[in-house]
């Protein structure tokens, strides 16, 4: 099986709102859900490089504030856009950073994007490990 490490940025703007994107329905591990950016560290990489050039290449933005949040791992499936799918073992790294303005463009992976207030988080259609994400970091379903 193989094996991944990848970073993923808890992104906020000035305004203290996490940036969600909605994954393409015809690709990656939770297609059509919505979830946090990021992806695998290349080889030669570090990780707060990983983190700067995911974030640019997926939705078009700079970040800086970058302090670690926690680490998981766990195996999925993963979607290609060919249709194909491989069971991958993938380690999370995940980090709290700022973005350097807020004006989003996204690549082919994603289909939609929404900067959004803590209390609005659980409206989404979060994939399980950005709910347990979310969860683990305090940031739980509020009720009115």
């Amino acid at each position: 099986m193989q094996s991944r490490v990848i970073v993923v940025g808890l992104v906020r703007n000035d305004r203290d709102e996490l940036l969600l994107t909605r994954m393409s329905d015809d690709r990656g591990v939770f297609p059509g859900q919505w979830g946090l950016t990021g992806g695998g560290i290349e080889p030669g990489e570090r990780m707060e490089d990983a983190l700067r050039r995911e974030i640019r290449e997926e939705v078009g933005l700079e970040i800086d504030s970058i302090r670690p949040a926690f680490f998981k791992d766990g195996e999925y499936e993963k979607t290609f856009p060919d249709g194909s799918k491989e069971s991958i073992y993938m380690i999370f790294l995940l980090f709290h950073c700022r973005a350097v303005g807020q004006e989003v463009t996204l690549n082919a992976e994603f289909s939609e994007h929404a900067w959004v207030s803590d209390d609005r988080l659980f409206d989404y259609a979060l994939n399980p490990e950005t709910r347990r994400t979310f969860e683990q970091l305090g940031l739980e379903r509020r009720t009115p």
